[in-house]
């Protein structure tokens, strides 16, 4: 048995929003508007012959390039049942066009926050970190966790290599469970100081090595509405003014609410930044999509013993 559309008017294969004549074993060149519906099928213009093929092929085909331009729309056929015009030469069914939605989704909190020049995001830990003045994003900076850097560097006091006078490091803390904040930051601190201003990555002395270091203030701090803690030290290094360490640990609002491990590494001396930025970094951390969050639990910023 045959299964050839029978003569008739279908949706053009080639052009989605006209219809074609199928004379029941081929296409012919006659296209028309596709009709409203209830309008009575029409056959093809009769004393159709060679001559007149061509010039209805060349007004169809500039009837559907000026609509194409007109509306600006692109019509995708697409396999499958329900709803669909029959193609005669294949045998498929192509969809009728869906609308575009018009109305555009909001960015995320996530893309809104990394546009934001005013702060630094982690977007792991789901935080971002007020920027201070005389601080910046990071750029060309190896150590992948480093949220950011006060502007410039120098020729690091041993003289080797390059250094910055402050940066800001997040990282998700690794604990066992039920390990607090204050065990966290007492245990990060060393580590902190010995990769700052002992020994780098690749095992260079940037500051000639650490002579002597001491804690100068530590306490519970308020860190997002959670409750976190700190431990800062001064280091004395063999060259150079040496510099502050913190090491601040407190519980992420977001996921498995795996600890957050935020390390300071400031320069001391003149040309490093005042150790108050901590502070001030500490009480503008924000959950990503939060600008209102802030304290309401912890102690207030400050020394303790």
């Amino acid at each position: 048995m045959s299964t050839t559309p029978p003569p008739g008017w279908y949706r053009d294969p080639n052009a989605p929003h006209w219809e074609r004549w199928w004379d029941g074993t081929a296409w012919t060149e006659h296209r028309r508007a596709p009709g409203l519906p209830g309008q009575p099928s029409a056959s093809p213009p009769a004393g159709a012959g060679p001559s007149r093929v061509k010039a209805v092929a060349l007004v169809a085909a500039g009837a559907v390039l000026v609509a194409a331009v007109v509306t600006g729309a692109v019509l995708l056929g697409r396999d499958g049942g329900g709803g669909g015009t029959a193609d005669p030469a294949t045998g498929t069914r192509s969809a009728a066009p869906t609308s575009a939605p018009t109305a555009t989704s909001s960015p995320s909190p996530a893309a809104s926050a990394d546009g934001d020049p005013s702060v630094a995001v982690d977007q792991l830990n789901g935080i971002t970190l007020p920027l201070p003045e005389g601080w910046e994003k990071p750029e060309n900076v190896a150590q992948d966790d480093v949220v950011m850097t006060t502007h410039g560097v120098y020729d690091c006091p041993a003289g080797v290599g390059l250094c910055r006078h402050g940066l800001v490091i997040t990282r998700t803390a690794t604990a066992a469970e039920g390990t607090t904040p204050e065990t966290l930051a007492r245990r990060d601190i060393q580590d902190a100081a010995d990769e700052a201003y002992e020994r780098n990555a690749i095992g260079q002395r940037l500051y000639g090595g650490i002579t002597s270091q001491r804690t100068v203030a530590s306490g519970q701090v308020a860190v997002a509405g959670r409750a976190g803690y700190f431990v800062r030290r001064l280091v004395r290094t063999a060259e150079g003014p040496g510099g502050y360490v913190e090491s601040l640990v407190f519980p992420s609002s977001t996921g498995t609410q795996a600890p957050v491990l935020v390390r300071f590494v400031f320069d001391a001396g003149p040309d490093g930044p005042p150790p108050a930025d901590m502070d001030r970094i500490t009480k503008g951390i924000r959950p990503i999509g939060d600008t209102t969050t802030g304290g309401g639990v912890g102690s207030s910023i400050g020394p303790s013993s």
